[in-house]
């Protein structure tokens, strides 16, 4: 398997390719463009949402211990969580999208800072709050935008955004975060932290929050946790265990991916193309991530 310290070098890199269009034309990363919205949604479709295509065979694992032998009942159930989060983000935007914050910002946290020691929830908050903080800080009024064409309406939940905003409190927060993150990294992997978070800071600097999320999630979030898999399907050989990864991950990544599709045609009937793409990305990543967790949170304790 790859050496974490070796992936994030390689996202770093990434990064700064992005931090080069300075020298020419920064305009061009920060519009959010048709071409690029459309990008970044192919990206996430196939290098994203296929970290989390294994969960049916986690969710056999999980139906075994509790002498469950209908699998049918784990793609009911997982599809419920799904479509019942979709509901709610229709019915209450505002509390679910905070909702939804606040889980992936522990999720990322979890996932992506594995040489943390002695990890616990609040520092899995602490630690994977700047995905969310940077855009927020550097790309304050696109972010907003991406949040009102997600159905986000409520005036006294904007109005506490802009108040942050105005006293600076988000880049306050990150700086803050990213301070006690560099101190629980630990000195043997402070600079495998030092490097993804400073990339993290560099794309939000100089890209569009969804280029800026798209690159994150695609090449070090799901990366990461697809190399995580493909070694636990395959530890003698992580080749092997890679190829086996992407054969067993091929089937549901393609099914949600034409999911996603059918739902952006759809929208499209009803919104312009570039707000059809970011309910779809968002909206759907987060009908995604909530039994994605969950079956997670499942198995871990049943493990102990």
């Amino acid at each position: 398997m790859p050496s974490p310290l070796r992936h994030s070098i390689i996202f770093f890199t990434l990064s700064c390719l992005f931090l080069g269009t300075l020298k020419n034309d920064l305009s061009y990363w920060e519009t959010g463009s048709s071409f690029l919205n459309i990008l970044c949604l192919f990206l996430i479709l196939t290098i994203g949402i296929s970290h989390g295509a294994l969960d049916h065979l986690k969710g056999y694992k999980l139906l075994d211990q509790y002498k469950i032998s209908n699998n049918v009942i784990f793609y009911i159930g997982y599809l419920l969580i799904g479509l019942t989060f979709i509901f709610l983000w229709l019915v209450v935007p505002s509390l679910t999208l905070l909702l939804f914050l606040i889980v992936a910002i522990y999720h990322f946290g979890k996932e992506d800072l594995i040489y943390i020691e002695k990890p616990n929830f609040f520092k899995f908050l602490l630690l994977g709050s700047p995905i969310i903080l940077a855009p927020l800080s550097f790309h304050f009024n696109e972010t907003l935008n991406i949040f009102e064409m997600l159905y986000i309406e409520n005036q006294s939940f904007i109005r506490t955004l802009y108040f942050f905003e105005e006293k600076n409190i988000f880049t306050i927060l990150l700086i803050i975060f990213l301070v006690i993150g560099w101190y629980y990294s630990g000195n043997e992997n402070v600079t495998q932290f030092s490097l993804e978070k400073a990339g993290i800071i560099i794309l939000n600097f100089t890209c569009h929050p969804l280029i800026a999320f798209t690159i994150y999630f695609c090449f070090l979030h799901s990366v990461r946790h697809s190399f995580k898999l493909a070694n636990e399907l395959n530890e003698k050989d992580f080749k092997k265990g890679f190829r086996e990864f992407l054969n067993k991950a091929l089937p549901l990544t393609l099914v949600t991916a034409i999911l996603f599709i059918v739902c952006l045609i759809f929208l499209t009937n009803y919104y312009v193309l570039n707000e059809a793409i970011y309910k779809v990305i968002f909206i759907g990543l987060a009908s995604l991530t909530f039994p994605h967790i969950l079956l997670e949170y499942l198995i871990e304790k049943n493990e102990k």
